[in-house]
């Protein structure tokens, strides 16, 4: 298989050496006990060989000690010495170039991570002298007398009110420090002295409890240990993009993913200064999570996002919508409601609320005393203004409005909110004039409402919903089940032509579920009564301790369940990753028990509770449901993968997803990647493989994509996309289109199976294909075909294909 596809591979010293366009991307989360900028290195072969362009690296600057992930940046001026520094940096650099292949970078300008101080030298300068630091500026910082911390920095680290009196003074380095278990405070100059409680007051930060709702910086959403900082501010741009810029001036990098734009204060005067700093021709992409049919500014100097809105099309063109009322009747009878759309819409206005009057109250104060201010309403009643203000941001429909498309949006929805409630006609007058004058109340009004959005929708009701938890995804509307194929190829078209360059993205380091669970879960649209019936049998023979909890883990248990056959009992690690995830989730549904007030009882009837699943004889029923279903989670796993692969766009492939996968949240979808076993697997292929839990197939599909990819380029990133349709008894379980140059006929055809369930009993009988004029030739399994097409014999082998003129 390798000796084929490596003929393409042979680059002369003058292709290597201009750039490579980005046609692909591959995911990797860098992390310094288990992928290191060597080891990426060691890598790059396999990753050429398996066809990508580009790796696709997690942020590289220096993060927090011991970070699997890298977004907690603590210097935001120097490559990480944990994954090999400068010189790794750039030695991994030249080892893609060398190969004819590039770099991606995840950069991220909303927030530094300040849960050590000592790990921040800019942090830790503020702390230490306050207004008078040079970095004081670099921070959004309340510093004002009536923040509740009398005008000093609150840091909300306590377990408890008493916690502060367990403060000492450390002497053992250099300087004294204040200690709190194993954190370290700085001291200021001349505040030194025996009792630690009488030092700490005369510091310019005052330690806090978590529960005190005091924060006297922006943070990321809740997150404490992590501290906005402002852009907006040039130092604060030119300081934190220095080794960005050093990276493009000796041409080290291809492009730059942008985390979180939403935080900034003015995302687009953001992305337009890095348009400029990193030049016209580098990829730009953005972490932008779209609503439900929020179209992207067209007007941003970037080139599209990093792919969540592709993702629900993806998968959502799959599930078969006859399932819908027997899932939306299993969830009432479990949760009590239908997961349906007065629902979501009930549920996200009151959670949002919640969040706002709870979570953000530190973003909320601050946002009112602003409002107050710009509309030089200082004696209007605050707990009114409060009020109103919450109401609106509880009612918008995005994250944030402030973008061309969505000019009036915040008008109309405070036209709603004051004819629903006339009592707060004059608080949201005072809103309204704020938000007019454009200054710091405009601003923060769009960053709390993201953090208002994000906490209640992708934080909190994706784990309270459980009518098909595939849908609860980052960038998805659960309140649609899926989307037709007539949606589908709309947008894929759009796509085509609006973002040629934008990425498309099955799975992520955010992702609530690997690309391979969500289809397996998805499959449970096909046989929904079949589902209601076993998920009613198992919970008379284990009785979950909530019917909501019950429903939702078992949906997940179903897309992680081992499909070869063994008990789930034997696979190492599986126990305890479920654990952990229900864990999360509960704690995330914030309905029996949440994070910060944990309901322990409960959550040890949840872990008893799924330990009798796992060894009594729910396991073995669903064992068996997942064996008998496997093939049609597989062919669900193939079609999303090619329809991403040959589709619109760049498409990414996250760390490992090249085979099957059974990640859930984070941390579970940052695990390390065996790629010795990949490679081997990837030398060994010679034919095409069978659908079986090797996950062979999957890779045979991924390679020759990307291959095709790489050989006819201009068929893809800005290539023509032509949606073609079948006829006869089973036209509507395919979902194809064709590629091609522009102006030229279509060279390409993908072409997948959906519904595959149905099709098990009576095959495709008289379904056919009508080809574009010529001999198509199915890269995937060698055969040949012309005219029009049965879907039976095109299908015989693999239920995808991939058709070349």
């Amino acid at each position: 298989m390798i000796d084929t596809a490596m003929t393409s591979l042979e680059h002369s010293t003058d292709a290597i050496a201009r750039r490579t366009p980005v046609r692909s991307t591959y995911r990797l989360q860098l992390r310094p006990d288990a992928l290191t900028f060597a080891d990426a290195r060691a890598i790059a072969e396999y990753l050429q060989q398996l066809g990508i362009s580009h790796l696709y690296l997690s942020p590289v600057l220096t993060a927090m000690p011991g970070s699997t992930h890298g977004y907690d940046v603590t210097d935001p001026t120097t490559v990480s010495a944990a994954l090999g520094g400068p010189a790794g940096f750039k030695a991994l650099s030249d080892e893609v170039r060398g190969r004819g292949m590039g770099l991606i970078v995840d950069l991220v300008p909303n927030h530094v991570g300040v849960a050590d101080p000592r790990q921040n030298p800019w942090w830790w300068d503020v702390l230490r002298n306050g207004k008078q630091s040079p970095y004081a500026h670099y921070f959004d910082i309340d510093w004002s007398t009536g923040n509740g911390a009398g005008g000093r920095i609150a840091l909300p680290v306590l377990a408890g009110e008493t916690d502060v009196a367990a403060l000492s003074v450390d002497r053992t380095g250099p300087e004294p420090m204040l200690a709190l278990r194993d954190l370290r405070f700085p001291i200021a100059p001349g505040t030194d002295g025996e009792n630690a409680l009488r030092t700490h007051d005369k510091q310019h930060y005052r330690l806090v409890t978590w529960k005190s709702g005091l924060c006297g910086y922006r943070r990321y959403f809740t997150v404490g240990g992590l501290a906005a900082v402002r852009q907006e501010e040039t130092a604060v741009f030119d300081a934190t993009h220095r080794e960005l810029a050093a990276w493009c001036e000796h041409d080290l990098i291809d492009g730059v993913r942008v985390d979180h734009p939403d935080g900034l204060a003015r995302p687009t005067e953001y992305l337009t200064r890095l348009r400029r700093l990193i030049g016209p021709q580098r990829l730009l992409l953005v972490e932008k999570v779209l609503s439900n049919r929020e179209p992207l500014d067209a007007t941003l100097p970037i080139d599209g996002t990093t792919g969540y809105d592709a993702l629900a099309d993806l998968g959502g063109v799959l599930l078969d919508p006859d399932g819908e009322p027997a899932l939306t009747e299993l969830s009432r009878q479990f949760t009590g409601h239908g997961s349906d759309r007065a629902w979501f819409t009930e549920q996200e206005h009151r959670i949002k609320r919640a969040v706002a009057e709870t979570m953000l109250v530190p973003e909320m104060r601050r946002l009112v005393a602003a409002i107050k201010r710009d509309a030089k309403a200082e004696t209007c009643d605050t707990m009114a203004l409060t009020n109103a203000t919450i109401e609106v941001l509880s009612f918008m429909p995005v994250y944030r409005t402030d973008y061309a498309p969505l000019a009036g949006m915040v008008g109309a929805v405070v036209a709603e909110v004051a004819r629903r409630n006339s009592e707060l006609t004059t608080p949201l007058q005072v809103l309204v004039t704020a938000l007019a004058v454009g200054g710091e109340a405009a601003t923060r009004f769009h960053q709390v409402g993201g953090a208002i959005t994000a906490k209640a929708v992708e934080d909190t009701m994706f784990y309270r919903a459980a009518r098909l938890v595939s849908l609860q995804e980052m960038g998805a509307d659960p309140v649609r089940f899926g989307c037709s194929p007539i949606e589908f190829h709309l947008a894929n078209a759009e796509r085509a032509t609006r973002w040629p360059a934008g990425m498309t993205a099955l799975s992520t380091h955010d992702t609530k579920r690997g690309e391979d669970v969500r289809a397996r879960i998805g499959v449970l649209s096909q046989v929904a009564d079949t589902w209601a019936q076993a998920v009613t049998a198992w919970d008379e023979i284990a009785p979950g301790p909530d019917g909501a909890t019950t429903l939702f883990l078992l949906q997940n248990m179903f897309g992680v369940w081992p499909a070869d056959g063994r008990p789930a009992a034997t696979v190492p690690g599986l126990r305890d990753r479920l654990h952990l995830f229900a864990e999360k989730a509960m704690r995330e549904a914030g309905t029996r028990t949440s994070w910060e007030e944990p309901d322990i009882e409960f959550e040890q009837a949840v872990h008893q509770w799924i330990d009798t699943v796992i060894d009594g004889p729910v396991g073995a029923e669903l064992g068996d449901l997942v064996a008998d279903l496997a093939p049609h989670a597989w062919s669900d796993s193939l079609a999303q993968k090619l329809l991403q692969l040959g589709g619109p766009g760049i498409p990414d492939v996250y760390q490992g997803c090249e085979l099957w996968e059974d990640s859930l949240v984070d941390p579970d979808n940052r695990r390390p990647v065996d790629f010795n076993h990949r490679n081997l697997l990837l030398q060994s292929l010679t034919g095409t493989p069978d659908l079986d839990p090797s996950g062979a197939a999957k890779m045979w599909i991924v390679a020759y994509a990307l291959w095709l990819r790489r050989e006819r380029p201009e068929c893809f990133v800005g290539g023509t996309y032509t949606p073609l349709f079948a006829t006869g008894d089973h036209a509507q379980r395919l979902i194809a289109y064709a590629r091609g140059r522009r102006g030229e006929p279509p060279e390409v055809i993908v072409a997948a199976t959906r519904h595959s369930v149905a099709l098990a009993e009576t095959g495709w009988t008289d379904t056919v294909l009508d080809l574009p004029q010529g001999d198509w030739t199915d890269r995937l399994t060698g055969h040949t075909f012309s005219g029009r097409a049965r879907l039976e014999k095109l299908f015989a082998r693999l239920p995808v294909a991939l058709l070349v003129r």
